[in-house]
């Protein structure tokens, strides 16, 4: 094949389009919120983590912000008592961002609020059958990018 494949452009295209429109609803949601959508995001990513903790950079590998974007909302985050810095024990040159016990119950708190609307806006838009579908062909297309984070 000389070019890219018509039909792979028009999915990546398609599945861009969808991800900005969520996003921008999402975003909408998360006004006047206690937190924005990416301090949830970070809370969220920290969650998934054994003792809500993560080293600075690998944290940045699952938030879609620049280095120096994450650290300034990171610097927010820890003036709002939802996460705190530490120094890693393992490598004394790293930083541990540590979800606070606040940060956890804010967590909590917004992350109902917003499977309530994610299941608004992807469940009410799809059957079953097609979230189905939907999270294989994302899983898929995640495990072809070999170079992706977990």
């Amino acid at each position: 094949m000389n070019g890219p494949s018509l039909s792979a452009v028009e999915a990546w295209e398609a599945l861009f389009r969808v991800q900005v429109a969520l996003l921008r609803r999402f975003k909408r949601n998360f006004k006047g919120a206690e937190i924005s959508l990416g301090e949830y995001d970070v809370l969220y990513n920290l969650r998934l983590f054994p003792g809500n903790r993560l080293r600075l950079h690998e944290l940045n590998e699952h938030i879609l912000l620049s280095q120096p974007s994450l650290s300034r909302l990171i610097a927010r985050m820890v003036a709002a008592g939802l996460v705190r810095r530490e120094r890693d024990p393992v490598d004394g040159r790293g930083t541990l961002v540590v979800m606070t016990e606040h940060g956890a119950e804010v967590q909590r708190r917004v992350g109902r609020e917003h499977a309530v609307a994610i299941t608004r806006y992807v469940g009410g838009a799809l059957t079953t059958d097609e979230l189905h579908e939907l999270r294989r062909l994302c899983e898929k297309l995640r495990a072809g990018q070999a170079d992706l984070p977990d």
